[in-house]
């Protein structure tokens, strides 16, 4: 993210940031940066997967169901969220906490928190005052200038933008750089940072400077040049949209999604995070990244498991019927929409069009266009969801509402995954869930119901055995491949439901659905000791749990 480089460089020199004890303020905070933050610093076992309590593969969904239950108000922008993030702390008059390196750039009042610097665990007592407060460093964009030859504010987005950010990467100003005698050298790409900051420091506006530094170039370029670089500087001026008035009536208005034209009811569920980023960009771009874990390289990506799901959800953003198909058969492969997925092939970035599916005949009515998803009777929808994963609602009657839909994604794995999904690794699977269904009954009990003493002590048991047998050594990569691929259909499976309205209920992702370091532990032991198997056996309640969930998936 941002200008790579930069944060180095304001980190050098220590004077552009104060000291800040952060209490009794808002906060605006970047929760991608902050997911990702916590994701990297809190030491899970990405390498099996991570664990959904601590952060894996589907972090900014955990991280959503996180928020919503610890009741933090949040708003999920449509598009790049820097301009509103800033715009929005402008008028609270609050600072930001990010790792964004674009966030040095931005002019903002009340100055940019990095969340390197937010001890946020050492929280302490302020003396002399009620209350506590967090240290916190504060970067100060008139001292970050002031280094440099009293540098105007207002030329670091043109700095940026020329350093290469996120959004341009001029090859053409390369002829600058040498010229200017500004291209890397001795110092490397910081002491051209800091060349490019000496340099803009003699000119007073960015329209002087941007013309100054197309003298240098070639003269049938310098028009285009300079449209784009003024372009580009826009994406550091802080929004105008409203997106306090989110906070006080959920209402969120932009630009951007004003542009897109887009149902009101997608509009609002993508501002509340009830649908993810994927659903926006399949909308208004027609592509997706999809994120690579740690899975065999040599093997297809993990996520060709789940392209039969993503090619339904396709076919509901962009209204896709075999009534389409079928009233013009010799334009098929032109009339589907398709989308560009990047992802893997081997150990490089592979671009592929994938057509959406064409819905079945009894689920492509009008009412099944984007605008009326949510008119259509919950018991289409559901039909809809459980046709996608091969599953019949009466197979799921006997399991927990909220684990309905993750078993239902594991019948599908089961059925989808290449190679075959091997018995012990859906044992370990299922124990891992069950795992975290006694974790919750015991950890917190519904006020209603009474934890049995059974459940504590199989509770107990479960936790001494960990300790003692749950080793961190040794690694199957084949194992993790296959549960890189459950992970995969997992997301794909939750992203239907939500855009079906959840016809299941959504699972509760953010802790205890999976960890890959237990599930992996498990799928070790099982090969070597199979009364593994037994390890609930104190809880009767947990036992028949176990037998429920693979009876149903192996049936």
């Amino acid at each position: 993210m941002g200008v790579q480089g930069l944060t180095r460089l304001v980190e050098e020199r220590g004077a552009c940031f104060a000291e800040l004890r952060l209490r009794d303020t808002k906060l605006v905070i970047d929760g991608s940066s902050l997911y990702h933050w916590l994701c990297f610093g809190c030491a899970a076992d990405l390498r099996r997967g991570g664990d959904y309590g601590r952060f894996a593969a589907a972090v900014r969904d955990a991280f959503v169901q996180a928020l919503r239950r610890l009741r933090v108000p949040f708003v999920q922008c449509f598009a790049e969220a820097d301009r509103d993030i800033a715009g929005l702390a402008k008028r609270w008059g609050c600072p930001v906490l990010s790792l964004d390196s674009d966030f040095y750039v931005f002019d903002l009042p009340a100055g940019y928190c990095p969340l390197s610097h937010f001890q946020w665990r050492g929280a302490r007592a302020a003396d002399g005052e009620q209350g506590c407060y967090v240290p916190a460093r504060c970067f100060s964009v008139e001292k970050l200038c002031g280094s440099f030859g009293r540098l105007n504010k207002r030329l670091l987005p043109l700095f940026a933008v020329m350093s290469g950010n996120d959004h341009v990467d001029l090859a053409a100003l390369d002829a600058f750089f040498v010229k200017a005698r500004l291209a890397s050298g001795k110092g490397g790409r910081r002491g051209r940072l800091r060349g490019l900051l000496r340099w803009l420091a003699r000119f007073a506006e960015p329209a002087e400077a941007v013309d100054g530094v197309l003298r240098y170039l070639r003269k049938h370029r310098r028009e285009e040049i300079g449209t784009l670089l003024c372009a580009a500087m826009e994406d550091y001026v802080p929004s105008e949209d409203k997106l306090e008035d989110f906070f006080k009536n959920g209402k969120y208005e932009c630009e951007a999604a004003r542009k897109a034209d887009l149902p009101q009811w997608v509009l609002d569920a993508l501002a509340k995070g009830k649908l993810a980023p994927f659903t926006s960009n399949v909308l208004t771009l027609r592509s997706t990244f999809l994120q690579v874990q740690v899975e065999d390289m040599q093997k297809p990506s993990a996520h060709r498991a789940a392209l039969p799901i993503r090619q339904v959800i396709y076919g509901l953003l962009l209204n896709v019927s075999q009534n389409t198909e079928a009233a013009s058969p010799s334009k098929q492969t032109d009339e589907l929409p398709v989308v560009c997925e990047f992802d893997r092939l081997q150990n490089t970035l592979k671009k592929t069009f994938v057509q959406a599916a064409s819905l079945p005949t009894e689920f492509c009515d009008d009412h099944f266009h984007l605008d009326k998803i949510m008119e259509v009777p919950m018991s289409r929808r559901q039909m809809l969801l459980l046709e996608t994963l091969g599953v019949k609602m009466s197979f799921l009657e006997s399991i927990p509402s909220h684990l309905q839909l993750p078993v239902a994604v594991t019948c599908y794995w089961i059925r989808c995954s290449e190679p075959e999904v091997k018995l012990h690794q859906l044992k370990a699977l299922l124990l891992t869930i069950v795992s975290g269904e006694l974790q919750r009954i015991t950890n917190d009990p519904d006020p209603a119901v009474l934890c049995a003493e059974d459940d504590t002590i199989a509770w107990k048991e479960f936790l001494k055995w960990k300790e003692e047998k749950l080793q961190n050594d040794g690694f199957d990569l084949d194992a993790a491949h296959s549960f890189c691929q459950w992970q995969c259909c997992l997301q794909m499976g939750l992203y239907l439901n939500q855009l079906l309205g959840t016809p299941l209920s959504e699972p509760d992702i953010s802790s205890r659905l999976y960890s890959g370091t237990l599930v992996h532990g498990l799928y070790q032991e099982l090969k070597s000791t199979p009364s593994v198997e037994n390890l609930f056996s104190l809880s009767p309640k947990m036992t028949q749990l176990y037998q429920v969930l693979l009876s149903t998936v192996e049936s």
